[in-house]
């Protein structure tokens, strides 16, 4: 661990995150640093290509300023900190809980940086998770849209496409398996949560080398509303048409070009092929 002395901050703010929020997060951010007596640089509208010089890297934004962070700088060893400024944090969830700001910030200067893993699925990394099916679908209608923070616009989106949405064929393979048929969705996790409080994948850990992988079976969508409250909470992995395995690579097909979100952000593809980087990232936690 550093001494605070030895400390040179960069500060990286998505303007865009959490509807203009993150910018004033930031500004209060900078300002206990500069309280603290902390050398930092704030970058807002554009980052940097390196970190010459820089000890730590502290992000302010959500999972989607996290994804943008992980695929333009995959291979930073910088010690990171993620302050949450974005409307779903669930990664930061993960890593500080219910911490307040001030409580959060003490925790991260006092802390040694440890390993967390990082995913790659295709071209792109992602470091919450991958949502495939009607996760992807929710992504697709919410891309574009102002999101109230928390997880109001994804349960509003998901009570509206809940009805409507039609179960997609796949073909999942993971060491020597493979599942095949419709799913409602494909949920391959590093965090816990997604979509702003959902416990998608309630016994993962983002530090096991591991990605959680959350099968959820065709559904009717009386059945959906019913159980929704039930994976909301994480009290699902038990149920009938649950499947949850262990993996670190995994590769999925589909008959139709897939809607999947990589930490929130949409995208499709007609093959996934998924696999681990262990222990790729360092965070301050």
């Amino acid at each position: 661990m550093l001494t605070t002395s030895a400390k040179n901050i960069a500060v990286l703010c998505n303007p865009l995150a959490g509807a203009g929020r993150a910018v004033v997060f930031a500004d209060r951010l900078c300002a206990e640093l500069q309280k603290l007596g902390l050398p930092y640089t704030l970058f807002t509208q554009q980052w940097p290509d390196h970190f010459d010089g820089y000890t730590e890297i502290y992000i302010t934004g959500g999972d989607g300023t996290l994804n943008y962070f992980v695929n333009k700088y995959p291979d930073t060893r910088l010690p990171l900190a993620v302050f949450n400024a974005g409307t779903g944090n669930d990664f930061h969830w993960l890593l500080y809980g219910t911490k307040t700001f001030h409580e959060q910030l003490q925790t991260v200067l006092q802390a040694s940086a440890k390993p967390i893993d990082l995913g790659r699925c295709n071209e792109y990394y992602f470091i919450n998770g991958v949502g495939i099916g009607f996760e992807g679908e929710v992504a697709r209608a919410l891309t574009g849209r102002k999101k109230q923070p928390g997880k109001t616009s994804f349960l509003w989106c998901v009570i509206r496409k809940i009805i409507s949405y039609r179960s997609k064929h796949y073909t999942i393979r993971f060491g020597d398996q493979e599942i095949s048929g419709k799913k409602l969705l494909v949920d391959i996790a590093n965090g816990r949560r997604a979509g702003g409080g959902f416990h998608i994948a309630p016994e993962s850990a983002a530090d096991d080398g591991l990605f959680d992988v959350v099968i959820a079976g065709a559904l009717t969508p009386i059945q959906r509303l019913w159980y929704l409250p039930v994976i909301e909470k994480g009290k699902h992995l038990h149920l009938h048409f649950i499947r949850h395995n262990r993996t670190n690579r995994l590769r999925i097909e589909s008959d139709a070009p897939m809607q999947f979100h990589l930490d929130g952000e949409y995208r499709e593809a007609p093959v996934l092929d998924i696999h681990m980087l262990a222990g790729q990232l360092h965070f301050l936690y």
